[in-house]
């Protein structure tokens, strides 16, 4: 019985307010809405950096080494846990190599036979810039190398703005969660109000507090689902359908974690989330400001 009556509850309380109701879920539906663009776009860029530092080659060259020499060399820069995979490239190929970027021009300085053998290094994709340079300096110290290159410039530039994106993200999606949050504090809050008397009749016959709340939390939890399952359908269709149709190149970014249902399902979560939250919130405040117990 108590259960039915929550729930009945919980569904009149949105037509109490419903101005502010409205708002509220409207503002809800803006919130997540913008949130799962954000998330979608986040990861999409943190996948482009993490391609952009796989780019980065590290290259380690060798002195003089015979092919023993060279095999020991190989197995101490594939144990070292920076370093996922390498590939060697003998004189010859790096002959090559400089024939082929410098065209007909390069043979005669290639025929020296100045160029090196050398690694080219694939390194951890979490390792910070920090991390690569003391892996370069630690590498410089064995005995065959002869210098190590890397563009750490680059690496540094990708670290720096990968890190204020995030940051500058972090902080306009916390913002919006605090707004929508509010709105739900405040329109759960009118609801209390209107219901003022009833409240405090209900308290003189033996109700009790968590029994007076739970209305308010289904409603909050109401809101959210509708204003979620909304977002999720204007995510879902702006990334599968309208996005791809004006820019097709967007449709070959994945979505996080490969799957399209995660974004979606973290969507209506959250709404939700945000919902009980804030209901509860307004629900504790109020109840205990018009003097029920709790």
């Amino acid at each position: 019985m108590s259960i039915g009556y929550v729930i009945k509850e919980g569904f009149a309380g949105l037509g109490r307010a419903r101005l502010a109701a409205l708002t509220s879920m409207f503002s809800l539906f803006i919130a997540v809405l913008l949130i799962g663009v954000l998330f979608r776009l986040g990861y999409n860029a943190y996948e482009v950096t993490q391609l952009l530092q796989q780019q980065v080659e590290v290259e380690v060259f060798l002195d003089d080494l015979n092919s023993t020499e060279v095999q020991l060399m190989e197995g101490r820069l594939t144990e070292n846990p920076g370093v996922t995979g390498l590939s060697y490239i003998s004189k010859d190929s790096a002959a090559q190599v400089f024939q082929q970027e410098f065209g007909t021009g390069g043979e005669a300085i290639a025929e020296l036979d100045f160029l090196p053998a050398s690694f080219r290094l694939v390194i951890t994709e979490d390792y910070t810039v920090a991390q690569v340079d003391s892996l370069v300096q630690e590498i410089n110290t064995y005995e065959g190398v002869d210098e190590v290159r890397f563009n750490m410039a680059l690496l540094q530039m990708i670290e720096s703005r990968t890190d204020t994106l995030f940051m500058f993200g972090g902080a306009i999606g916390i913002f919006i969660l605090l707004v929508a949050m509010i709105l739900v504090f405040n329109t759960i809050r009118l609801t209390i109000y209107a219901k003022r008397d009833l409240i405090k009749a209900m308290k003189l016959v033996g109700a009790t507090n968590a029994f007076i709340r739970r209305p308010f939390l289904v409603e909050g939890i109401l809101q959210g689902l509708i204003a979620g399952g909304l977002a999720a359908v204007v995510v879902y269709s702006l990334f599968y359908w309208g996005i791809p149709y004006f820019m097709p190149q967007i449709g070959v970014l994945s979505w996080p974690f490969g799957k399209w249902y995660y974004l979606v399902g973290g969507i209506i979560l959250l709404a939700i989330f945000l919902g009980w939250w804030g209901s509860r919130w307004a629900a504790h405040k109020f109840i205990k400001d018009m003097g029920v117990s709790s």
